[in-house]
């Protein structure tokens, strides 16, 4: 009789490998699926790593021009931001691993399949809502909420305990457990001293941001070009870059070099468990601040409160792990449509950890010179101000003569 088939999302880690062996133990046929989302990874190794644990067949997908073109960029031009910091770097990612495993599950025949996220993070919730939306028949085994397997692994010092009796060769140790999601857009820290929010990070900890004592003394002044909201060139250095994956390293390699991206947060999961992280996104910074800014340009203000609003649900959609539900699907509808006339190009000033736009030009600029100089006129009737001052100052006057007195702060006591 055939064992029936797991797919199992695997990083080469500490738990994913433990859980790949157990797995086998329980009489599975686990095949070991790797997601290449730009990753620093020897792949090979992990490859040979999952074979040796027993794996009856490994998967490597590179899907890192998918992953920009398809998530990175659909995310950037709607300027969706997680709690008005966080640029959702490993959130971004879920939802194409996910659609990967979903397809090779399809294509093998598995009835599973199976991610090594915990039972407290945002993970567990964005896989497998996104297998359940890709395939609504799939069964989703989630060892971190299984009694079995949490019976015999209250945590990471049981899973090395363990690793070393099956001989699993693992990164990480007991000294340095922090947990770290690397991809393209970013790479994460979690967990070890880090789980204290007052704990300053270490410099150590850093690795996809170069130390500020290696930050360049000069500035270096960089182009980015945009057709509807999205990046089509940078030039930098007498050089010019083109391509979605390409432009994205481009804009990663200048911000590494200049120790661009850096933020340490304390975070609401979706679960309701605040978690602090400890993040590192430089190419993802200099092409926000980039966009941001040529759409000051372009973008109608009306239009641009509505989609500002709209950035928020789609921040909040990509963190709790909503990519392939409707509502998202119309958002994007939505940020289509706002992002037509975002063409341009934006000259920013990269320094000392900051991406500061400098400059910016584009064929649907919506900005008037004469309109708004101070120095001539044109374009607009000053005497015309006073009467729309006075009509906008109808309610301000009538609530000072019903309460007797304008609207004021409160005075601090002494």
């Amino acid at each position: 009789m055939s064992k029936e088939k797991i797919v199992l999302a695997y990083s080469g880690g500490l738990d994913t490998s433990v859980i790949l062996k157990w797995f086998i133990e329980e009489g599975y046929e686990v095949i070991a699926y790797i997601a290449d989302v730009g990753q620093e990874e020897d792949f090979k190794a992990a490859e040979e790593k999952a074979l040796n644990i027993g794996a009856a067949k490994v998967f490597i997908e590179d899907l890192k021009e998918e992953f920009v073109r398809d998530y990175i960029y659909p995310a950037f031009k709607s300027q969706a931001v997680y709690e008005g910091r966080y640029l959702l770097g490993t959130s971004v990612a879920r939802p194409i691993i996910a659609k990967r495993q979903i397809e090779i599950a399809q294509s093998e025949g598995a009835q599973y399949v199976s991610h090594g996220a915990t039972g407290k993070g945002n993970d567990q919730v964005r896989f497998e809502l996104s297998y359940y939306a890709l395939n609504p028949d799939i069964k989703v085994l989630a060892p971190w909420k299984m009694e079995s397997f949490l019976s015999r692994f209250e945590g990471r010092s049981d899973m090395l305990n363990y690793a070393d009796q099956h001989g699993i060769p693992v990164t990480a140790t007991r000294k340095k457990p922090y947990s770290e999601d690397d991809n393209l857009l970013h790479i994460s820290h979690e967990a070890g001293i880090l789980e204290d929010p007052n704990a300053p990070c270490d410099e150590d900890v850093y690795s996809r941001t170069s130390t500020p004592a290696d930050w360049p003394d000069e500035a270096e002044i960089i182009t980015l070009t945009f057709a509807q909201g999205i990046p089509v060139k940078i030039e930098s250095g007498g050089k010019a870059v083109t391509g979605d994956l390409a432009v994205f390293e481009e804009l990663n390699r200048l911000g590494t070099r200049h120790g661009i991206g850096r933020l340490d947060m304390v975070e609401n999961r979706f679960v309701g468990i605040k978690s602090r992280g400890v993040y590192e996104t430089p190419g993802g910074v200099i092409l926000h601040n980039a966009h941001r800014d040529l759409e000051g340009l372009t973008m109608d203000r009306e239009v641009m409160k509505l989609r500002d609003t709209m950035s928020l649900e789609v921040a909040e959609l990509i963190y709790n792990g909503f990519w392939f539900s409707p509502e998202f699907e119309l958002l994007m509808c939505f940020m289509d449509k706002a992002q037509e006339t975002t063409n341009g190009e934006v000259r920013l000033q990269l320094y000392k950890g900051c991406a500061y736009p400098i400059a910016r030009t584009s064929p649907n600029a919506l900005y008037d010179p004469v309109q708004s100089s101070m120095d001539e006129e044109g374009g607009y009737d000053q005497k015309d101000a006073d009467g729309f001052i006075k009509i906008n100052a109808v309610r301000l006057k009538n609530n000072t003569k019903v309460r007797g007195k304008a609207p004021t702060l409160k005075e601090r006591p002494a």
